[in-house]
Formats: structure tokens, C-alpha cells, sequence
């Protein structure tokens, strides 16, 4: 016997025996197909494993932090210019990268971490959205998603500001003036978010938004989600077929390969990975923290946020968009998506047959692009009608052509496999009646794609 048959022999036996011991099978997850085996099929437990992983470099980090905007003299070195004005909070940060052991990686890891999961959330829900897996019976399950977007995106709005960086506060202030010109919503939620209107009160909002709040509104969030993906079990593949089954039966469930150990080892081997590339960008590019709130040297520093708000940012800066206009576009996006999957009624997934939502999602995508991007090279400029029309009119209209051609040539395409398979049936049968036309379902459109 090779030492190879005889290592997976004996694992096999080990895994049997914790599996008898823990009825492990009855509270794992449900068994997967195996074509889901791609890394496309698991942007979601990305987001879980980046998730994971902030809950514990953000407990790290609360050893040591300071929710305090009250001055201190506690390890602010040299850089803080004056002992007598530093706060606490940004003292406690500074104290974090210059003194605890491996305390900038940490941090670094944790700030680089936020970005990630937010990149792959938007990930996920692009993914999501060209596929299809919005659709029946999975409408609820869209919905949990967008908000748990909302509520991820929470967190780094609130995140933002615990250094309490003078860029961090203004870029706070300016989120905090576009919340509150929400309709209704806005002078409710003013009182929860100012608190008593100082500086501390706005920390303290901040902080237990961050630490507490939001990862709870996130945790039951995420669990209903995955209790909705364990009812629905994951999407099959895209297709052009209307009467194609959107779930997976029992008999087919108990085919597949289990969640443990096999997809449980698959997904922690993408979560190392992950773990490993991000603290490799964080010990090449260490985050470096700025002047602190109130330094006299920071006076003149433009006010920007982080990058998954650009776009709003660079949104105000249009002539004649309001802080009102900008928080309504946003919004009609938000309905926009949470109602997706009763605003798409077609059964058919494939993108080839959903041409407006398409070129719907690829014209976002685009201008989240190009707005993210200019608010990062020109913050704070005002831009002109015309220069709005010009640089992003072209996306929207490219799309909408672009979009148009590869319908029509699929629709056209579509329209001569058909007739080619009706030919076999041309001319009358024996018994003189007209040959059938060939059923949609066994034409090549009804395969999976």
C-alpha cells in the first residue's frame, strides 16, 4: 500500500469518527454541485471571510483604543506637536502604530480589510446581478444582500472617523449634512447621530455605531442570508431557458459534494489566501496617519473620503446638484435595487435576454467608475453642465449601442438556429397534417449556458 492510499484511508476513518461523534452532517451546511467549484460560484464567503476577519483585528484594536476626543499626553511623540492639544482618540491610534508590537500591520491590515470586503461585496452584487440570481424563488434573499451592502457600507462611514484625523472629521461632517437632508428620515436620525453636538458626542455616536450597532444589524443580517441560501441552495447556472428548475431537489441535494469537509477546506483555502495577500499589502504600503483634528497644520487640507464614496462626493460638486438632489439620486438607486426582482419579471436569467437591466447595471458600474475616479483627482471642483453632459453622456449611450448590437445579432442568430431545426419537420406527414414547429425547449437556447 502507498503511503498516499494509506493517508487518505486513515483521514477518511478520522473524519468518519467526528462526524458520528458530532452529528456534524445534521448542522453543516447543504451539499453543493460540483460545477460550483470556481471561485465565481463563492464571492459571498469572500465577503464572510473578510468579514471574519475585521471582527478579529477590530477586537485586537480595542485592547488599545480611545473613543476620547479629550487632549492627552499618553505616547503622542513628536509628531502631535504639542503634548496639551492632542486628542485621545488620534493619541491612542498613533500609540497603536509606533508601540504595540506589529500595531501598524494590525491597523493597516484592518483599514485595507474594510476596502476589501466593501470591493468584494460590490463584487458579489455585480455578479449576482448579471446572472440573475435575483430572480424567483430567491427575491428575499436579493433583498437581505442590498442591505447588508447598506449596512457594510455603514461601517466604514463610521469607521472613518475613530482616528480622528482632520481629513476623517470633515469627511465625516460633509456625510453627516448629506444624511441629514433626508426627507422625514433626516431630522429623526439627527439627534441619534449629533448627540449632544460636541465633538465627543459625534465620536461616541460613531464609535458605538461601529463596534456595536452595525456589526449586530450585520451579523442577523448575514445570518438570514444564509438561512435563505440554505432554503433556496445556490443558483444553477445562467440559462435562456424559461422553464428551467431555479432550485435543486432533495434527491439531487444528497448527490452533491458535502459542505464538510469539502467546501468547508475549499473555502478556507480562498480565506488564507485572502488573509496572506492582505497582510502583504499591508507590510509594503503601512497606512500612515495624518495631522490630528484641530492641528492648526491641517487647516488647508482638502476634504475627501474614502473611495466607496467618491462618487457622491464628486456628485455635489456638479453645478446646481444639492446635497438634497444628490441624497434622491441615491436613494431612487437604493429602490432601484431593492426591488430588482419585482422589477425584472422575465423567468429567463441568461444576460443576452435581459437587454435593459443590463445595460442598466453596465452604465452604473461605468459611472461609478469614472465618478470615483474624478472625485479622487479633482475634489472639491465644480464642474460645468456641458462638462457633465460630455464626459458622462458617452457611457450611457456607448452602452446602449453596444448593448443593442449584441442583442439584435443574438436575437438574429436565435431566429436561424430555429428555422434550421424546423426543417427536418417541413412538408406534410403521412397522414396530411402540417409539420409542428420545433419546440422552444429543444432548441439550443433551452441548454444551460
Amino acid at each position: 500500500m502507498t503511503f498516499a492510499r494509506w493517508y487518505n484511508r486513515s483521514l477518511n476513518k478520522i473524519w468518519g469518527f467526528v462526524e458520528d461523534r458530532t452529528s456534524m452532517k445534521k448542522w453543516a451546511l447543504r451539499p453543493q454541485p460540483d460545477f460550483t467549484f470556481k471561485p465565481s460560484y463563492w464571492t459571498g464567503a469572500f465577503v464572510v471571510n473578510a468579514f471574519l476577519y475585521q471582527v478579529i483585528s477590530g477586537a485586537l484594536l480595542l485592547l488599545y483604543y480611545q473613543p476620547s476626543t479629550a487632549p492627552t499626553l499618553t505616547a503622542c511623540g513628536q509628531t502631535a506637536g504639542a503634548f496639551s492639544v492632542a486628542p485621545a482618540a488620534w493619541c491612542s491610534t498613533y500609540y497603536i502604530i509606533n508601540s504595540v508590537p506589529m500595531g501598524s500591520l494590525l491597523l493597516s491590515t484592518h483599514l485595507y480589510g474594510a476596502y476589501a470586503m466593501i470591493f468584494l461585496m460590490f463584487l458579489h452584487f455585480f455578479r449576482g446581478y448579471y446572472v440573475g440570481v435575483y430572480k424567483a424563488p430567491r427575491e428575499f434573499s436579493w433583498m437581505v444582500g442590498t442591505l447588508l451592502l447598506l449596512a457594510t457600507l455603514g461601517m466604514g462611514f463610521t469607521g472613518y472617523l475613530l482616528p480622528y484625523t482632520q481629513l476623517s472629521l470633515n469627511a465625516t461632517n460633509v456625510g453627516i449634512v448629506l444624511a441629514l437632508r433626508l426627507p422625514t428620515v433626516g431630522p429623526l436620525i439627527g439627534p441619534f447621530i449629533l448627540a449632544d453636538g460636541t465633538s465627543q458626542g459625534l465620536l461616541s455616536r460613531m464609535f458605538d455605531a461601529h463596534v456595536l450597532l452595525i456589526p449586530v444589524a450585520l451579523a442577523a443580517l448575514l445570518y438570514a442570508h444564509i438561512a435563505l441560501f440554505e432554503s433556496h441552495g445556490i443558483a444553477p447556472p445562467a440559462t435562456s431557458d424559461p422553464l428551467q428548475r431555479r432550485r435543486f431537489t432533495e434527491k439531487e441535494d444528497k448527490k452533491h459534494v458535502p459542505f464538510m469537509p469539502h467546501i468547508f477546506f475549499y473555502i478556507t483555502k480562498w480565506g488564507l489566501l485572502y488573509v496572506g495577500v492582505l497582510f502583504g499589502i499591508a507590510a509594503l504600503w503601512p497606512w500612515q496617519l495624518t495631522a490630528y483634528a484641530g492641528n492648526v497644520a491641517a487647516a488647508g487640507i482638502v476634504t475627501e473620503p474614502d473611495w466607496y464614496f467618491l462618487w457622491l462626493f464628486k456628485l455635489v460638486d456638479f453645478t446646481g446638484v444639492t446635497p438634497v438632489i444628490a441624497v434622491a439620486v441615491t436613494n431612487v438607486l437604493l429602490v432601484y435595487v431593492l426591488l430588482l426582482p419585482f422589477l425584472d419579471r422575465s423567468k429567463r436569467t441568461h444576460p443576452r435576454d435581459r437587454p435593459f437591466f443590463i445595460w442598466i447595471a453596465t452604465s452604473l458600474l461605468g459611472f461609478f467608475v469614472l465618478m470615483t475616479v474624478w472625485g479622487g483627482e479633482t475634489p472639491g471642483v465644480q464642474i460645468a453642465p456641458m462638462q457633465v453632459a460630455t464626459t458622462i453622456g458617452p457611457i450611457f449611450l456607448v452602452n446602449a449601442v453596444v448593448i443593442g448590437l449584441f442583442h439584435w445579432r443574438y436575437r438574429q442568430s436565435y431566429r436561424r438556429r430555429l428555422a434550421s431545426r424546423a426543417e427536418p419537420f417541413a412538408g406534410p406527414f403521412p397522414s396530411g397534417r402540417p409539420a409542428p414547429a420545433a419546440p422552444v425547449g429543444t432548441t439550443e437556447v433551452g441548454a444551460r449556458e
